[in-house]
């Protein structure tokens, strides 16, 4: 009988200062932070197995290539060349979302490899690839948990805004979380910060549960965790969408002008966008009067279009089409 194989192995551990203390860094570091957070890379494996077992999906995990038999089907989410190091199956793959972070890395991964198709998350995310990859690209977003991320009724919430931020470049040069921050005061409306990579699942649940709405602050996302788990939490989203891919990596890919969001999935139930300071203060507006007239609801959102058991049947039906079932 086909069984789905699937490959996930974190990038692995490189010397940095002597030699070999790439097998002491992991212990000091948990000694120091407790224990690691999973990344985003990490949550899209995570999610896709969650998905799979409430669909009473069975699979394999990193089975040794060797036993790979025909007509298996075979996934690969990444991260790095290492993943697939000494494949020697004929069987078609199902590749991504982060086998690498740019196509020009690794142009020839398709020739390398029998893959049948690349995976991104977003429209936006798979135009940087198509060109690269051709007709192999799709798009799959990765499901939420919505058993996990729900709305949790405690009373009157303490904050008005959660500010989410995670403004990666030109930090010191942007005023955006600090001037966000003066609109929201000089408004009246109470607010709290969570920074991304500094916090654990536990206190962002209790951030959502405290709010009564989130301020997003990212330059763009392939799809965006963090946002789509408030929206599953009932919570309306207010998200900057400057329109641009702003990696300064971008410069060597040979890409310097890249269309992007920052929220990939959203519709008018989900919350407003805005493209700058400037069109901040009259979106506030509009986004208020919106909440007030009812007209949000999220959580409806995610329900309709990513649950993680459809999404993670929408990878099984991807696998299937490399086996040879039509994509």
């Amino acid at each position: 009988m086909s069984r789905i194989c699937l490959y996930f192995r974190p990038l692995p551990e490189r010397d940095r200062w002597v030699a070999g203390d790439r097998f002491v860094r992991p212990y000091i570091r948990r000694m120091i932070r407790g224990r690691p957070r999973p990344g985003g890379v990490d949550k899209v494996f995570i999610n896709l197995c969650l998905g799979l077992n409430r669909l009473r999906v069975p699979y394999t995990i990193n089975l040794p290539f060797r036993e790979i038999k025909g007509g298996d089907r075979v996934g690969v989410i990444g991260c790095g060349r290492h993943v697939l190091a000494g494949y020697d199956r004929p069987n078609p793959i199902v590749a991504g979302v982060a086998m690498m972070s740019h196509p020009s890395a690794w142009p020839s991964f398709c020739d390398e490899y029998p893959v049948a198709a690349y995976l991104q998350h977003s429209a936006w995310a798979s135009d940087v690839y198509r060109p690269y990859f051709g007709d192999r690209v799709r798009i799959w977003p990765v499901g939420i948990d919505t058993d996990t991320w729900r709305p949790v009724s405690r009373g009157k919430p303490e904050f008005d805004f959660l500010i989410y931020d995670k403004v990666m470049w030109n930090r010191q040069e942007s005023p955006l979380v600090s001037q966000i921050s003066k609109e929201l005061e000089k408004r009246g409306l109470t607010f709290s910060t969570i920074s991304y990579g500094n916090y654990d699942e536990n206190r962002y649940k209790l951030a959502l549960s405290q709010c009564r709405y989130m301020v997003f602050l990212c330059e763009h996302e392939s799809q965006g965790l963090a946002y789509l788990e408030a929206l599953a939490s009932g919570v309306p989203v207010l998200a900057w969408d400057q329109g641009w891919c702003l990696d300064p990596d971008r410069y060597s890919w040979g890409q310097p002008d890249i269309p992007a969001t920052s929220v990939p999935y959203f519709d008018d139930r989900c919350g407003l966008r805005f493209a700058d300071l400037d069109e901040f203060s009259r979106r506030m507006d509009e986004f208020l009067d919106c909440d007030r007239d009812g007209r949000f609801a999220p959580r409806s959102y995610v329900l309709e279009n990513l649950t993680v058991e459809a999404c993670s049947g929408r990878y099984v039906e991807l696998l299937n089409g490399a086996a040879g079932c039509g994509l």
